[in-house]
């Protein structure tokens, strides 16, 4: 018999390096150099390039991205993220037919569509959101399209601009447990991204969240994020290693094991939770293919 793994309470030192699970292969290929070559003729922002995101050699190895709209600066200053943070200045009202465009050249399949966040602007972005899945349904009507969004600060009808515009998945990430917040989302609040969740819930909308492990959790923090997650009926949740982008960010406290992984998977299933793609790679966009046909209710 299998003893389940748990996982410690305890904060772990930060280990040396990383362990052989975490290493990937350098991004090369064929497929690899023809989105890049898209990706910069069209001058379109990737996270997987801003986020320094470990699965980009494997993605864009099988012709796919994650675009991130509404420029590359983010008003936000998250102790997570590699996002650049200041002032934007970007606004382009073409954006998404530029994006529809690039998706369309691509032949993508499916879709992930990202963005920083825009709180100077009064409606957080919500009208490029909504015109960047509409031009690519009219464009690219068989490809699938999953919106990752940001906190809109309770500005409720920006939320239901950014979501109505014909998307199968909308995600919107907690990113870490509710005791964690302070720490590493100062500007967000727990609650509020709750509220996101169940609002897009209501709306009979395929809902999504993403959280980071290794930030310095414990096991009940995140049963209870998964409690308060399977309570407002989210459908997918990922759950996946936090890597430091740069000495300048948050540190690793703990490198989860895969196994610990499975067994995340488990309890979220175990909670109600439909779909729980859980692994030390994951990350939000990461196999978000998969997720287009989970069930709503």
């Amino acid at each position: 018999m299998i003893e389940l793994p748990v996982i410690s309470s305890e904060k772990k030192d930060k280990p040396k390096r990383r362990p052989d699970w975490l290493r990937v292969k350098l991004p090369i290929g064929k497929e690899y150099a023809n989105v890049r070559k898209l990706v910069d003729k069209h001058k379109l922002n990737t996270i997987c390039q801003s986020g320094n995101c470990p699965n980009m050699g494997e993605c864009w190895g099988e012709g796919t991205a994650t675009f991130m709209i509404l420029g590359n600066i983010c008003t936000r200053g998250c102790s997570f993220c590699a996002v650049a943070t200041g002032r934007p200045t970007e606004y382009d009202a073409e954006e998404p037919k530029r994006v529809a465009d690039a998706i369309h050249k691509m032949e993508v399949k499916h879709a992930v569509i990202t963005s920083v966040n825009r709180d100077e602007l009064k409606d957080r972005g919500a009208e490029i959101w909504y015109q960047t899945v509409v031009e690519t349904k009219k464009l690219c009507p068989e490809t699938t399209i999953e919106t990752l969004i940001p906190d809109t600060r309770k500005n409720w009808d920006a939320l239901y601009r950014m979501i109505e515009g014909g998307q199968e998945v909308i995600s919107h990430n907690m990113e870490t447990v509710k005791e964690l917040y302070r720490a590493v989302r100062p500007q967000a609040k727990y609650d509020r991204s709750l509220e996101h969740i169940k609002r897009i819930v209501d709306e009979g909308r395929r809902s999504k969240t993403g959280i980071m492990l290794g930030l310095g959790e414990t096991d009940e923090q995140i049963f209870r994020a998964m409690d308060d997650l399977a309570e407002v009926g989210l459908h997918v949740l990922t759950l996946g290693q936090y890597l430091q982008p740069t000495k300048m960010h948050h540190e690793v406290i703990e490198y989860i094991h895969p196994d610990k992984f499975d067994f995340l998977r488990e309890e979220g299933l175990k909670r109600g939770i439909k779909y729980v793609e859980s692994g030390p790679l994951v990350r939000s966009s990461y196999h978000a293919e998969r997720h287009v046909n989970v069930p709503i209710k």
